[in-house]
């Protein structure tokens, strides 16, 4: 491929991580296929041939397709309707397209609103760096884990990065254990998401393939959080069935001041466990 051809993808001032994708994509799809394989060390030949400067950073490329935004309309496009095309780790720096129905994991409108008493150092609120570390500590010190799944939770390590088989590298937002008054134990994954992040399949199902890996004597319960306002957090327990992520339990907390729980309130959560 020539750089006459690299020269007029940058002039139209594509992304350079999309024109990469896509162009892996191109070479390697066929009529009908619903997963396909590819090895980051192509990105470096593909760039090559493309004309353009190579990533920095050939992991971001894949992780900022996998978690922060759709891929290029090109891919996006041959997908049947019903399915979309995802990345996912096959190992080491090995990777694939994966055909798969869309996950839309978001807020019900319609759900009950639990007041809790916020719990949140002030000084905590004024330094948190980003959403994520925000809804992150919020989570943590307003025992929100406890508190939604029912057991006593522990925080066991924040951004935990480690590798599991047949998936590769991969990042858990923070890890909990967890144990319940029969004295089962469990491992509880909890991914972070702002107000604008999307969840998405494959950070549950590789936070629940670590899990088993890892932690195999323990009871797997993976939680998603996300901010729906600067106080307001939506919890969903997830899991997989039939080789979809799907919604066991979501709740809605409003971290407020103790005041502001009305006698009202606590009639409406009285009645709730009746």
């Amino acid at each position: 491929m020539s750089n006459k051809k690299g020269a007029k993808v940058a002039s139209k001032g594509r992304n350079r991580y999309a024109a990469i994708v896509e162009e892996i994509f191109r070479r390697h799809h066929k009529s009908g296929a619903t997963k396909i394989r590819f090895d980051r060390d192509e990105f470096e030949e593909v760039a090559r041939d493309l004309g353009i400067a190579r990533p920095k950073n050939l992991g971001d490329t894949i992780y900022s397709f996998k978690f922060r935004q759709e891929l290029p309309s090109g891919i996006a496009k041959t997908a049947p309707k019903g399915y979309e095309w995802i990345i996912q780790g096959e190992g080491v720096a090995k990777y694939s397209f994966r055909l798969v129905r869309p996950v839309r994991i978001v807020p019900r409108e319609d759900l009950v609103v639990v007041k809790i008493p916020d719990a949140t150092p002030e000084i905590i609120g004024a330094y948190a760096l980003g959403d994520e570390q925000a809804l992150l500590a919020k989570v943590r010190y307003n025992r929100l884990v406890d508190i939604f799944l029912g057991i006593a939770a522990y925080s066991l390590q924040n951004h935990l990065r480690t590798t599991v088989q047949g998936i590769g590298q991969i990042e858990i937002d923070e890890l909990y254990v967890g144990i319940d008054r029969a004295g089962r134990q469990y491992i509880i994954p909890v991914q972070a998401k702002g107000g604008k992040d999307k969840h998405g399949r494959q950070q549950t199902e590789q936070d629940i393939a670590c899990c088993q890996e890892k932690f195999p004597n323990l009871i797997c319960r993976s939680v998603s959080a996300q901010f729906i306002t600067s106080s307001k957090i939506a919890m969903f327990e997830l899991a997989i069935q039939d080789g979809d992520v799907r919604i066991l339990a979501e709740e809605h907390y409003d971290l407020v001041p103790a005041s502001q729980v009305s006698p009202e309130d606590l009639a409406l959560y009285r009645a709730r466990n009746q």
